[in-house]
């Protein structure tokens, strides 16, 4: 096994995901199909080799309560049906298993073009209880989007917008998950951030195109 790649992007060591045939998916992961540019951009990116699909993921360190901010460049609204955008928490195994203490944004039709292409989910903190899920449809004028959760004991509320910037202004959705049984329902504790961009079920795009996204910024605030 050799060394892990890592990258310095918005100002965290991130690493970089390598693996073959791991869910979600399952897919094959390739530490080239991210990278951060000149810029200071990151580049994630689904490519094919030899009939071979490889798909992209890094995770960056834990961080707790706080504001998760994700500045996109892409016409995600026209994704492929087969392609999913993750900007989320997941837990280390030392804090609970799958379906578990963890909170998405996923852009992601789930292989069905009919589907809505945005979804906020949040997983319990509790294994054994069901994830809760706002999901809705949008579609673009330009590439840039904001995507944004702002997570504490007793809520986590999610907003996407239109275009770049820290306010509340050109909102495409949001949803607040407030359940009365917060302590079990949301996640409590720290959790690596990751980002990904993979294919549902492990399957090519349906147009067997290549799929490139740039998140110009991650930024986070942690609570006062």
């Amino acid at each position: 096994m050799g060394e892990k790649k890592t990258i310095n992007f918005s100002g965290y060591v991130w690493e970089v995901r390598s693996s073959d045939h791991e869910g979600p998916g399952p897919n094959n992961w390739s530490s080239d199909n991210v990278w951060v540019d000149q810029d200071g951009y990151l580049h994630l990116k689904i490519t094919q080799q030899n009939g071979i699909w490889y798909c992209a993921e890094l995770y960056s360190t834990s961080m707790g309560f706080g504001e998760y901010e994700f500045y996109v460049i892409n016409r995600i609204d026209l994704f492929d049906p087969n392609i999913v955008l993750g900007l989320f928490n997941y837990p280390t195994s030392s804090i609970g298993p799958d379906g578990t203490n963890e909170i998405d944004i996923e852009i992601a039709r789930w292989g069905n073009s009919k589907y809505p292409n945005g979804n906020f989910t949040v997983f319990p903190a509790v294994s054994g209880l069901h994830q809760d899920s706002h999901t809705f449809n949008f579609s673009l004028n330009g590439t840039y989007t904001t995507h944004r959760f702002v997570w504490t004991s007793k809520e986590v509320y999610f907003q996407s917008l239109y275009g770049h910037g820290n306010d509340q202004q050109n909102k495409i959705a949001d949803w607040s998950y407030k359940p009365e049984k917060n302590s079990q329902y949301i996640p409590q504790q720290p959790l690596p951030i990751h980002i990904n961009l993979w294919l549902f079920e492990g399957r090519p795009p349906t147009d067997l195109q290549e799929v490139e996204v740039i998140i110009s910024k991650f930024k986070f605030t942690p609570s006062s």
